[in-house]
């Protein structure tokens, strides 16, 4: 029976630099956390996924459509990204071997790319693999059972990076032969992926 993997999409951010919720942001024809959340829930690799949201969560949920999506709320989403692997991790189900995080401000990682991610931490079974885009690391971030402790006791920003920069020797990389997906920050990294969008998603 191939390990039990859950989908994790971080999307509680407030948006201080933008200036508005950038999970509603237009995409395509959709909005920008609905692309990824439906991209993430397409995942065949997947046998769950957890939405955490927090900032501008009564718009956020009367506005994307979650489907069958788990969606939390994390109350204390201004306290940093840890406290959203706390949420998140909260309501995974008991049977999940490991928990592939993903970011809702990163349209550009679709199903693919999740699935590839994830069968190959089903390969390896190592405690943390991470997407590797050229050289350069990102997400998919796949996290064993066996930290889910020391992910939910982190505090902050950057919360899982500190697990990686502490322990090279737990990690492995997923090698993707893509350019680094594009994140969404301020308006100009906004424009930026909308410059890059293929033309069948404007």
């Amino acid at each position: 029976m191939r390990p039990f993997v859950a989908g994790l999409v971080l999307a509680a951010g407030a948006s201080t630099r933008l200036g508005q919720p950038k999970q509603l942001l237009p995409f395509g024809r959709t909005t920008m956390l609905e692309r990824v959340v439906g991209e993430t829930r397409a995942a065949t690799a997947l046998d769950q996924v957890v939405v955490v949201i927090g900032g501008a969560a009564a718009a956020v949920r009367e506005r994307v459509d979650f489907g069958t999506a788990t969606v939390v709320e994390n109350p204390a989403f201004t306290e940093g990204c840890a406290s959203s692997y706390r949420t998140g991790l909260a309501a995974l189900d008991p049977r999940a071997q490991a928990v592939a995080v993903l970011l809702g401000d990163q349209p550009g990682v679709d199903r693919g790319l999740v699935d590839f991610a994830v069968e190959a931490w089903r390969r390896e079974l190592a405690p943390i693999m991470l997407a590797s885009y050229h050289g350069r690391l990102g997400h998919p971030m796949v996290f064993a059972r066996s930290l889910f402790g020391a992910l939910e006791a982190l505090q902050g920003d950057k919360a899982a990076w500190k697990l990686v920069d502490a322990h090279p020797d737990w990690t492995r990389p997923i090698i993707i032969d893509r350019p680094y997906p594009f994140d969404v920050n301020t308006w100009e990294e906004y424009e930026a992926l909308l410059r890059h969008v293929a033309p069948a998603d404007r």
